[in-house]
């Protein structure tokens, strides 16, 4: 092995057991690939063969699920926790848990009423866009103030367009601070979809 090859192993060594220490929960290589490959670059290679080494030097535990291993922290290494601690544990989860789904479906709700909402203002903004296209091309046909008063309707659909999703980001925002897996994976979970998913853009103030 190449001395850059053997440095770049003990850096993923030394990134994937430290992520598994700090999180203390299991995971499969797809999931530790999935949550570090954006911020470090892991290979997905790299990820499934340095885990199995650190199971191999007993760094880590590993176990069977079916046909899935799955990795954590050797738990050995941490404090022992009492029934009490555990209980009192469970609650937090279990609140938690409730929090979340609450938010979720709130979530869900108004990314509803967002795309509803969302459509109608396409609508009328291809009305706008249309009656500001032969305002343009007219002459002596529309008042200055009528003019006017088209462009402060598209502001004011604009402003309100950016508003929502605004709101939405600050939402999406909030959950996934207490959220497990990526943004990515939560919005296909949730079943968010995004302008940018429809190639579609706010237009300039």
């Amino acid at each position: 092995m190449s001395k850059c090859r053997a440095e770049a192993a003990a850096g993923a060594a030394g990134i994937l057991l430290r992520y598994l220490q700090e999180q203390n929960r299991p995971y499969s290589a797809q999931d530790v690939f999935g949550n570090l490959q954006r911020e470090h670059g892991l290979g997905k290679a790299v990820v499934v063969k340095t885990l199995e080494q650190l199971a191999q030097q007993g760094k880590i535990k590993e176990k069977m699920y079916g046909k899935q291993k799955i990795y954590f922290a050797d738990q050995d290494q941490f404090d022992m926790v009492s029934d009490a601690d555990l209980q009192g544990l469970d609650g937090k989860i279990v609140t938690l848990t409730a929090k979340v789904q609450s938010l979720q479906q709130s979530c869900r709700y108004m990314e509803a009423e967002m795309q509803k909402e969302i459509q109608e203002l396409k609508k009328e903004c291809a009305g706008y866009s249309e009656r500001l296209k032969n305002i343009k091309a007219a002459t002596n046909h529309v008042t200055p103030e009528e003019k006017e008063q088209v462009y402060r309707e598209r502001q004011k659909y604009c402003k309100e367009w950016r508003k929502r999703k605004r709101m939405a980001t600050e939402l999406s925002d909030a959950i996934l601070e207490g959220y497990p897996k990526s943004k990515k994976q939560f919005f296909e979970e949730v079943g968010i979809e995004t302008d940018e998913d429809y190639n579609v853009t706010l237009p300039d103030p």
